[in-house]
């Protein structure tokens, strides 16, 4: 049976179902427990909430053990070329995944080679002595951290302190999260763009063990009826004539072309059944 798919009005809450089993992370998103997760609608542009040029839909499931992402990608012509983990993979063709805990948050991309790009944010207004991020693994020093203040502030008056009314995060980008797996499948042909194909899919376990420095004081895993924030987007590079655009598109859109307003994320409501 296919999976069903939850209509426009749903595109800022999505179900995560408990899976009856455990995903089999080959990047298929076939069977069980696929089968019984409900997709989400197509993207819309993160900023206008107009439809996307290609179909997107991405759909959760949990268990005891992670949080389960699938996305279903459309793209006639997939292409990929960075290889390197924590390459900077938002400058070409992916998916994300942001995962809010409060006071910290999660973010994770992938292209169509399994490339990874893992970063943890923390609010500076947080990081405090003694605090629960005062922990040898988030040590500013050590970690080589830098502070971030959003996408594209390059405003004079904004520049170091960025436009969120929270300030600036702290951004862990060596940091991993314990457990991450993932896997991808190509539905045609990558980087060659004679070839028309369908598109591509990805599937991410998160370990909650792993997320448990994000949640903060909040069950981990989730209770049944708990919610919780998460992003769901993909950027996409195309070209019309020789003027290259990358559109972003995303289940809920913000308003504006910043993927890094927690505030605005679609609401994750978990479910027993």
């Amino acid at each position: 049976m296919p999976a069903d798919t939850a209509g426009p009005a749903d595109r800022h809450r999505l179900v995560c179902r408990r899976a009856a089993v455990r995903p089999p992370l080959d990047g298929l998103l076939a069977g069980a427990p696929w089968d019984t997760a409900t997709r989400s609608p197509t993207f819309v542009d993160m900023e206008t909430g107009a439809p996307g040029f290609y179909d997107t839909q991405v759909a959760v499931l949990y268990d005891d053990h992670a949080l389960y992402a699938g996305f279903w990608i459309e793209e006639p012509h997939p292409a990929a070329v960075l290889t390197e983990r924590d390459s900077l993979i938002f400058a070409e063709n992916d998916v994300e995944i942001f995962v809010d805990g409060g006071d910290a948050y999660y973010e994770l991309e992938i292209n169509a080679l399994n490339t990874v790009y893992e970063v943890l944010f923390v609010w500076r207004d947080t990081y405090i002595a003694g605090g629960r991020f005062d922990v040898p693994e988030l040590d500013l020093r050590a970690a080589g951290a830098s502070t971030f203040g959003g996408n594209f502030d390059r405003d004079t008056a904004t520049f170091w302190t960025g436009t969120h009314p929270r300030g600036q995060r702290f951004a862990f980008r060596d940091w991993d999260l314990p457990g991450l797996r993932t896997a991808v499948t190509v539905q045609g042909a990558l980087n060659d763009p004679s070839v028309r194909s369908e598109g591509w899919r990805v599937e991410v376990e998160i370990p909650w063990t792993g997320l448990a420095l994000v949640a903060g004081d909040r069950p981990c895993p989730p209770e049944p009826g708990d919610e919780w924030r998460m992003f769901f987007g993909r950027f996409q590079q195309l070209a019309v004539g020789t003027t290259p655009i990358n559109p972003a598109w995303c289940l809920t859109p913000h308003g504006e072309y910043d993927t890094h307003r927690p505030e605005r994320f679609t609401t994750v409501v978990f479910s027993e059944s």
